[in-house]
Parts: structure tokens; C-alpha cells; sequence
């Protein structure tokens, strides 16, 4: 991580010492500049808007208790294996649509400004975020994206037009943080949904999170497999 988010860092970790068991929204207010963004992220926190839809003001959250995957949790049931073999995936080529998709404003409890996707663009660009693509027939038909800082990946938001297509996204995104065996590494999804728990997401207290979330930062970032073309 640059030096220049070290001063972040400090004032984060002062606010979730603060929390009170049990509290989700930590702090509101900031921006949402890269170094802000990573040493949110790297002590635990992560922004979504405190207005309707996701506007401002900017809330900075850390659930208690945390949604996370533990990768040797995850659950293929033997549907979704038949699934798999009927996509193709590819990563780091569709950023931009799979951010878009996830922003529908067709889906309900949508959160993603174009102010907030604006900064997940950026992130991108610098190599600190990533994406997971779903095709069918060429055509993009789920996908998930989220920021990485060490082993640490934090799952921002997943969408589907087709049955299962998030689901394999997830599998993908495990596959390739999984793909030394580095025990170090962990994936955050923010609050486990029912969805998201028949893939093996648990939940665990803040106070584990953060011991966890220690650990995963000082793993090195996975290998992402290098677009094609």
C-alpha cells in the first residue's frame, strides 16, 4: 500500500475502536479518492451512501457480524456444476459493464451513484480493483466486482440477468484466490444473505473480522488471469 494512505488508516482504525457492538455504520461524511478507498478497506471499512438509491452523504460501514467466504467454505452443488460448464468467464475485460449492471436502476435497493462507480473505475485503472464476467453466447450475462488490497477481496456487488450466473462469477473469483493455497486470503461480501449462504458464506463477529482481515492484507495479491487480446 502507498505511504499516502497511512494517515487514513489511523483515523479509521480510532473510529471502528469506537463502535458499539453490534453497529454497522461507523462513520459518514469523506470522499472517496483512492487512498481514502484503500484504507477504509485495509482497516475494515467500506462506504455506501447514507441517501435514497446510495447518495450522499457517504456512510463508512463495518457490519457486526461480517459476512465473509472463507475459501475452503465454498459450496458447488452439483446444479451449479452443470452451470459452470455453461458459461464462459473472463476477468478484468468488462469492468465498466459489470459495474453498470450491478447499478441497474431496475434493481431494487440499488446503491451504486455514478459517483461511487466513478471511483470503482478509478480503482480499476490503478490495479486495486477487479471484475469477474459471466458470458453466455458473447453476450454478458452476470458478473461481480470488488477491491483488492493484499489477500484481502472485497466483494462490492454481483448481478445476474440469468439463473446462476452470479453464483459462477463467485466460484471463478475463488478459484483464482485460491489458486496457491494461500490460507491468508479471504473474501468479504459485507452481510450474508440467504443467496449467498448456500454458497458456504458464514458470518463472524467484528472483533473476528478484523483479526482475519489482519492476516489477509499481509498475503500477497492472487494472479489474475491476463485478458485476452
Amino acid at each position: 500500500m502507498q505511504h499516502e494512505t497511512l494517515p487514513f488508516l489511523d483515523e479509521f482504525r480510532r473510529l471502528l475502536v469506537a463502535a458499539e457492538p453490534g453497529e454497522d455504520l461507523v462513520a459518514a461524511g469523506g470522499d472517496l479518492e483512492p487512498a481514502t478507498l484503500l484504507a477504509a478497506y485495509a482497516s475494515g471499512l467500506f462506504p455506501m451512501g447514507l441517501g435514497r438509491h446510495g447518495k450522499p452523504p457517504i456512510g463508512w460501514w463495518s457490519p457486526d457480524p461480517r459476512g465473509v467466504l472463507p475459501l475452503q467454505n465454498l459450496h458447488v452443488s452439483r446444479s451449479l456444476r452443470r452451470s459452470l460448464r455453461r458459461f464462459d468467464v473472463r476477468f478484468d475485460t468488462a469492468f465498466e459493464q459489470v459495474v453498470a449492471g450491478c447499478a441497474d436502476r431496475r434493481r431494487p435497493g440499488r446503491w451504486i451513484t455514478p459517483k461511487m462507480a466513478s471511483a470503482y473505475r478509478r480503482l480499476h485503472r490503478l490495479g486495486h480493483a477487479h471484475s469477474v464476467e459471466v458470458f453466455r453466447d458473447e453476450r454478458l450475462v452476470g458478473g461481480l466486482y470488488g477491491v483488492e488490497v493484499g489477500g484481502l477481496f472485497a466483494g462490492e456487488s454481483m448481478f445476474h440477468l440469468v439463473t446462476d450466473a452470479s453464483k459462477v462469477a463467485l466460484v471463478a473469483l475463488v478459484r483464482v484466490l485460491d489458486s496457491d493455497g494461500d490460507t491468508r486470503r479471504l473474501v468479504d461480501v459485507q452481510w450474508r444473505t440467504p443467496h449467498l449462504a448456500t454458497l458456504g458464506v458464514i458470518e463472524i463477529p467484528r472483533r473476528e473480522y478484523l483479526r482475519r482481515l489482519a492476516d489477509a492484507v499481509t498475503a500477497p495479491a492472487a494472479r489474475w488471469p491476463r485478458p485476452l487480446g
